[in-house]
Order: C-alpha cells, then sequence, then structure tokens
C-alpha cells in the first residue's frame, strides 16, 4: 500500500509541474519573439493538447518551393520612358546665285567683286568656277560660311562695300588691248581677228567700231588664218560633228566659224575650240551678227 501512495504522490507532482511548466515556456517564447522582432501569430499551444497560446514567425516570408517560379512585383514608381522627341533641322535658305546660273544679276555680281580685285575677268553673267572662286574669297574675307554660292547674307554683304557698276564696268568692250590691225583690215568692211592679242575687231572703213576678246583652236584643230569671206550665217546653229550649240555662228572656211561660246564665258582661256572663233561676249557677237552680211571680209591673222 506505501508504494501505491508513493506512485500516487509522484504523479500528481508532475501533473502539478507541468501546469507550472507551460506558462513559462510560453513567457519565453514571447520574450524571444520580440527580441528578434518577428509578428505574432495565434497557434495552439505548447503546455497541454487543450490548452492555447501564442507563437511568433520571422516577418521574412519563406523561400519559395525549389522548382516554382514566382514572378516579381512590378516596381511601385516606374514609368514608361518617353520616346525623344526629334526636331527637324531648319533648312538653309536658297541661295540667290549658285554654280551654273545665268542673267544680269550674276552680272552684276562679277563687276562688284571686279570692284574689290576679286574678280578678274570681264563679266560675263555666267555662274562658272572662277565667279565660285571669286565668291568664297568674298565670304572668307567677311567671315561668312564659305559656300561658293550667294546666300541672301552674301549678297547683301558684297552690296554694302561695293557700289552700283556702271554700264561700262557691266560691259567693258573688251579686257584684252586691240591689236595693231592688219593692213588688210583698213578699207572696207573687215571682220579683223588677231591671234597675237586674242581679239576680234570690226572695222569699218578704218575705224574700229567694236571689239571682243577671242580664243582659238587648239594645236590639232587649229584655227585657219588668211584671208576669207562670210559664206553663210546661223543664229541657232548646233554643230552636227560635235553635237554642241554654236550661236550666233558666222561660217568663213568650211566648218569654222566665229560665234559665242558659253564654255569661253564660262573657263575662259582654259579651253580651246575645235578652229572656230569663239567669243565669250553674247551681246556684242549678237549686234555683230547683226550687222555683218554675207561675203562680208574676214581676216585672220597672228
Amino acid at each position: 500500500m506505501a508504494g501505491r501512495a508513493a506512485e500516487i504522490r509522484g504523479l500528481r507532482m508532475q501533473r502539478s509541474s507541468g501546469r507550472r511548466t507551460a506558462p513559462a515556456v510560453a513567457a519565453v517564447l514571447v520574450v524571444a519573439a520580440v527580441a528578434v522582432g518577428c509578428r505574432p501569430v495565434t497557434v495552439t499551444g505548447a503546455g497541454s493538447p487543450d490548452s492555447k497560446g501564442v507563437r511568433y514567425a520571422p516577418t521574412t516570408p519563406a523561400p519559395p518551393p525549389l522548382g516554382r517560379h514566382t514572378p516579381s512585383a512590378p516596381a511601385r514608381h516606374a514609368t514608361k520612358p518617353h520616346p525623344r522627341t526629334a526636331h527637324p533641322r531648319p533648312s538653309a535658305p536658297r541661295p540667290l546665285m549658285a554654280p551654273g546660273s545665268r542673267g544680269a544679276q550674276v552680272r552684276e555680281l562679277q563687276a562688284r567683286l571686279a570692284q574689290l580685285g576679286l574678280f578678274g575677268r570681264t563679266p560675263t553673267g555666267y555662274y562658272g568656277p572662277v565667279t565660285t572662286t571669286a565668291v568664297r574669297a568674298f565670304q572668307r574675307r567677311q567671315g561668312l560660311s564659305r559656300t561658293g554660292s550667294v546666300q541672301p547674307a552674301t549678297w547683301r554683304a558684297l552690296r554694302s562695300r561695293t557700289h552700283r557698276p556702271s554700264r561700262t564696268q557691266l560691259h567693258p568692250p573688251t579686257a584684252r588691248p586691240v591689236g595693231a590691225p592688219d593692213p588688210r583690215c583698213m578699207r572696207g568692211r573687215v571682220i579683223c581677228i588677231s591671234k597675237r592679242s586674242n581679239t576680234l575687231a570690226w572695222v569699218v572703213d578704218g575705224r574700229i567700231v567694236s571689239a571682243m576678246d577671242v580664243r582659238f583652236g587648239s594645236q590639232y584643230t587649229p584655227t585657219r588664218e588668211g584671208t576669207f569671206h562670210i559664206t553663210f550665217k546661223s543664229r541657232h546653229h548646233i554643230s552636227t560633228l560635235y553635237h554642241t550649240a554654236m550661236p550666233y555662228a558666222m561660217f568663213f572656211s568650211g566648218g569654222q566659224a566665229v560665234h559665242y561660246s558659253a564654255d569661253f564665258a564660262a573657263h575662259g582661256y582654259r579651253g580651246a575650240s575645235h578652229g572656230c572663233v569663239n567669243v565669250r561676249d553674247k551681246q556684242k557677237i549678237a549686234a555683230l551678227f547683226q550687222a555683218v552680211k554675207g561675203g562680208t571680209k574676214v581676216i585672220v591673222y597672228h
């Protein structure tokens, strides 16, 4: 009996010891949870099967199971990039004159450049390489963009630094001094052409009425020398051999003629004809064309 009583007392002591330990364990868990900063959740207590208590879980979520993909949450303040707006560049003003231009304004441009010593030729009214070089030189002098074309700013600067060209400056009688006329040119109406001075003189009864610059054929196609006569005239002639324009053509020896040459007007003496006598002043050759009749004498001499 004594042994049975002792066993009962031991069981009672175990039960009372379990009731006292459960709250203590819970308190220890709470203190530990506060220490590590976890959040509380309500769960079944650890003291006895029917008792309820509080336990704490970490705020950091558990990692996803292996093999699963968890999409990341979009950023709260993410903004969609805006495409950069393209602003078109302003187009450059259209030039007033450019290489290839023709007319009275080009002739005025050349005369004004000549006043500044930048254009050493007779104004022709054709915007060629010589004019382009002169325009670039003026633009460099004025600190302007060296385009070689005449923009409004270039034209204003040039006009402010020069005066309006006179008639003689726009249409000089000749850029070269007329050579001494051949004695054969002193009687009657004669087209007197000097290879030495590169000039043509329209002579009437020994008096020079007009004069103009001319150029001749190359060494492979030389212009013939001697006394000739105008055989026929053609105002809008096209060469059947070279397929080039020969305005105001006055033929004097086979296919050789006196005529206007746009190439001569543009490039000067850097080129040559195929045997014809080229004139670069269009107005003067037009006036000569009107004055000359068929059969007029032509003297070509050196």
